[in-house]
């Protein structure tokens, strides 16, 4: 393999993911810029990871030349990392830019959703499952008004044939298809998570949320899909039947990406309206970006380094709340249990762990979900889960 310092200088960090950092690189010859996924070959630990890398090189060969998939310029090796370099995508992530506008239309969400669905089509024709779509994944090619969406990262993709089945659980948690948790599935996994993309895009929250990953699996599983709170009620009933028939539990009837461009609300002069969405929508989409990973990764390891005891006194508190012993506790239950805890919260405070807690909107709250939301507010003031959680990413210890 050539060494990629022959030809490229790397530049300033631009991302990272589980196995790569990415940088921005420039072409000595033209001064043209790039990026960089620089894979650590340490952290390739088994012949699957290594086969993860080779599968991206030749899934981003195979995809080459699409307009609207990041473009795959060479790969590198040398005896400490593998080297990606793709074009480089200046303009942000989709969501940024929706945001940034600050005004929006229905008709503009199907726009999106039309280019975002023929790129699947695209993947999907060439006989390759993404497994990972998700907002971050689809960038700007550059800051121009006008400038192309490219779907990115295939580190989790695969080729397939008609008729395979794949087993492996792979995604991030708001996007995995039902399907995927019962490890029994096919390309229809792509249009599920696109179909979450949308949900996002009309009303700025996931469809299944949860305070943690199991109780997002649970909420997916489940699939109840809400329509009945705000923005819903205005939304178009052919946006919503859209969302409803990729959302569909059942693989077999999904529609396929096919069958979404042909989607009367989603075709050239389709039924998606013109008047604008609610702002609401524009500041929930910002504050879902914000709940940034930093904060996600030390509430989980404050959650983590709790002690048996606190575990216990928690777990004590929840019985005590769940009288009729269903295994969750209702909004009513909680404030009671709290008065006769004699804990000291605000009714701020109250409002806020509901808030926090009932993460699927249904009025009650599970021990998973009870758990998190409890540690968050008792425990994140508390010196030594703060130390524990600094010291999880003060990685060579300097302080």
């Amino acid at each position: 393999m050539e060494d990629i310092k022959a030809s490229y200088s790397l530049g300033k960090e631009l991302g990272r993911g589980m196995f790569g950092v990415t940088y921005l690189c420039t072409h000595k010859a033209t001064g043209k810029q790039f990026a960089c996924k620089t894979i650590a070959k340490r952290k390739l630990v088994n012949k699957e990871d290594i086969e993860d890398v080779r599968r991206e090189v030749q899934i981003l060969y195979h995809l080459s030349g699409q307009p609207n998939i990041v473009e795959l310029k060479g790969a590198y090796e040398d005896k400490q990392s593998v080297h990606l370099v793709m074009e480089l995508c200046a303009g942000g992530e989709l969501f940024d830019r929706i945001i940034a506008k600050g005004h929006y239309t229905e008709r503009a969400a199907a726009t999106l959703l039309r280019t975002i669905m023929e790129i699947v089509h695209t993947f999907h024709s060439l006989g390759v499952i993404h497994r990972d779509l998700k907002p971050e994944n689809f960038l700007l090619l550059s800051k121009d008004e006008d400038a192309p969406l490219k779907a990115t990262d295939f580190g989790l993709s695969v080729f397939y044939k008609q008729g395979d089945v794949f087993k492996d659980i792979v995604g991030s948690a708001y996007y995995i298809a039902p399907e995927v948790l019962k490890r029994k599935y096919g390309p229809e996994v792509d249009i599920w998570s696109v179909g979450v993309m949308l949900y996002i895009l009309l009303c700025g929250v996931p469809p299944f949320w949860a305070e943690s990953e199991h109780g997002i699996f649970n909420a997916i599983l489940r699939g109840h899909v809400d329509f009945s709170s705000d923005p819903w009620p205005s939304i178009s009933p052919s946006a919503k039947d859209l969302v409803r028939k990729m959302l569909n539990s059942d693989p077999k009837q999904r529609l396929t990406a096919y069958e979404v461009l042909n989607h009367p609300w989603v075709k050239e002069d389709g039924e998606a309206p013109d008047k604008p969405i609610d702002n609401a929508v524009l500041s929930r989409l910002k504050q879902f970006k914000a709940m940034n990973e930093f904060k996600k990764v030390a509430l989980r390891v404050i959650a983590g380094c709790l002690s048996e005891e606190e575990i216990m006194g928690l777990k004590e508190m929840f019985k005590g709340m769940d009288t009729d012993n269903s295994g969750t506790i209702t909004i009513e239950e909680l404030k009671q249990g709290l008065a006769k805890q004699g804990t000291k919260l605000s009714e701020q405070e109250v409002q806020q762990l509901l808030d926090a807690a009932d993460a699927d909107g249904n009025g009650t709250i599970d021990y998973d979900e009870f758990i998190t939301a409890t540690v968050h507010v008792n425990r994140m003031n508390r010196e030594e889960h703060l130390y524990k959680a600094f010291q999880y990413f003060d990685k060579d210890n300097s302080g």
